[in-house]
């Protein structure tokens, strides 16, 4: 159960620490960046994951369907991607899109799980696991829209602004 604990920790450790050397430097804190970087070094901690508790993963999805070995390690790749792409700031929002589009697709193996008591994660407590799983997909979500998707677009929409008070000044 200790999953859900060291996701949230990974997600927040990158901006606490700029947060505090802001303090001490004096320097103008960049939430955007930080918050992205939090998420990226959680995907890549997903990605981990599907290395390291393969045959766990295979379980978190049904008999029924095909190739899911194949899938988890396709799947882990697109996490490692998603987790690269948020230290790249050209392709931060791209990433910040795809990484909800995951939460939310991957979100029904969770279900499925959950359901079956797979003893991956906290998934073999059954259905109760969902309590903790749910909101922590919300909160990931929230963290991907909020803190790297919306983020983004108010720096650049203020960038633009800066750009055109600077040269509406020049032209004075």
């Amino acid at each position: 159960m200790l999953t859900p604990i060291i996701i949230l920790l990974i997600l927040i450790f990158p901006l606490s620490v700029a947060f505090v050397i802001s303090k001490f430097t004096g320097r103008k804190l960049d939430i955007h960046k930080f918050s992205c970087w939090g998420l990226g070094v959680a995907f890549i901690y997903f990605f981990i994951g599907h290395l390291v508790q393969t045959d766990g993963m295979v379980d978190m999805l049904p008999v029924w369907m095909p190739m899911r070995l194949e899938l988890v390690y396709l799947t882990g790749v697109l996490e490692l991607a998603i987790g690269i792409a948020f230290f790249i700031p050209k392709y931060q929002q791209l990433a910040a899109k795809l990484a909800i589009v995951v939460f939310v697709a991957f979100f029904p193996a969770n279900i499925y799980a959950a359901l079956n008591s797979v003893g991956l994660g906290g998934h073999q407590w059954g259905p109760v696991y969902l309590l903790i799983r749910a909101p922590l997909q919300l909160v990931l979500i929230a963290w991907a829209y909020y803190m790297c998707l919306k983020s983004s677009n108010k720096s650049t929409q203020a960038t633009a602004i800066a750009s055109a008070d600077r040269s509406d000044i020049q032209t004075r």
